[in-house]
């Protein structure tokens, strides 16, 4: 009994036909870096989507502070070009006499007006909110490109320089912040008491120098601690073997490796600039020639049960600043690390 097939016997079996390419699947999603995954994340919080949205809202009023004051007519300064006497807006007493809360609204004041001095209440926060953003944003990115730096060299480095570095970090780490600020600030502004503006620019620059001088530890001892844990791993030691030199190696190979930590340490240092320099110029030690939110709660302080709005309408800025930015830092952190997710 023989089997019947398809072929004669004796023929030749056809070939395989290998000319077809391989199957492309449909379905498989197309692979995503670890950063575009985090940033599909914090797109996904709603909690970090309102916060953002409130973030972006003031850097946007703090950016656009003289257009909205050159537009409304209103002034952040006495002196101010066009701006009224405070004889023509307050009373006898030196409060206000138009404007909330105890008058009606009005847009020519819509928050009204400070006791004293006659300046208006918005003008006056939308330029103290634009000082309080770039002072925290200047100190958080110099801030950041030392820590990374003092990171890099304490952590790849090996004996006295790696020594060196770390009891510098420690040191700073245990100097008082608000002592070694009402120390340097004073010092820093002395010797320009006698230029109005060249003042105004040595408490500026002082106030960021302070907040760098004391603000990049943290960081640069994360950094340390992260390039320990690489600088032993394959891909650092065959750099190594076929020569590749330190600064590439720093730059290419372990910087890139630590875009998380560093992304999440700065977004958790930027609230904490903002509080700080609210706070110290509320101390007398910050900004006193130029808008800013700690000093205007500094001259509010006296106004709290007599003209609230003066006082609790800053408050509420700096918390609403303070928290949004909080709130923000922590949705990155737990968008670059998972294992953090709440």
């Amino acid at each position: 009994m023989t089997l019947q097939s398809g072929l004669e016997p004796g023929a030749p079996a056809e070939p395989e036909d290998t000319s077809r390419a391989p199957r492309e699947s449909t379905g498989t999603p197309a692979s995503k870096s670890p950063t575009q995954i985090a940033l599909q994340r914090l797109r996904q919080d709603k909690v970090a989507v309102v916060c953002g949205a409130i973030l972006l809202l003031l850097v946007v009023l703090a950016l656009a502070a003289p257009l909205i004051s050159r537009a409304m007519g209103i002034y952040p300064e006495i002196n101010s070009p066009g701006a009224p006497k405070p004889s023509e807006v307050l009373d006898q007493f030196n409060y206000p006499e138009v404007g909330p809360p105890y008058f009606g609204f009005t847009w020519d004041h819509p928050l009204g007006i400070a006791p004293n001095t006659g300046v208006d209440n918005l003008s006056n926060l939308l330029y103290g909110l634009r000082t309080s953003l770039l002072v925290a944003t200047l100190a958080t990115i110099v801030s950041t490109l030392v820590g990374i730096a003092i990171g890099l060299m304490a952590g790849f480095s090996r004996g006295w320089l790696d020594r060196f570095l770390s009891f510098v970090i420690d040191l700073f780490l245990s100097f008082p912040f608000l002592l070694g600020a009402l120390t340097l600030a004073p010092i820093i502004t002395s010797r320009f008491s006698t230029d109005l503006d060249a003042l105004n620019r040595a408490q500026l620059l002082g106030l960021i120098a302070v907040l760098v001088i004391f603000g990049w530890m943290s960081l640069a001892r994360l950094i340390r601690g992260q390039v320990l844990s690489l600088r032993e791993r394959e891909f650092v030691q065959s750099a190594q073997v076929i020569g590749v030199p330190t600064r590439r190696i720093l730059f290419k190979e372990l910087l890139p490796n630590m875009v998380a930590p560093i992304v999440v340490a700065t977004s958790l240092s930027l609230p904490a600039y903002v509080a700080a320099e609210a706070g110290l110029s509320y101390l007398g030690i910050g900004l006193t020639g130029q808008p800013s939110l700690g000093q205007t709660i500094l001259r509010a302080t006296g106004f709290y049960n007599t003209y609230g709005i003066y006082l609790w309408v800053p408050v509420g800025v700096v918390a609403v600043l303070v928290l949004a930015l909080n709130l923000l830092g922590d949705s990155v952190r737990d968008a670059f690390d998972p294992r953090t997710r709440r």
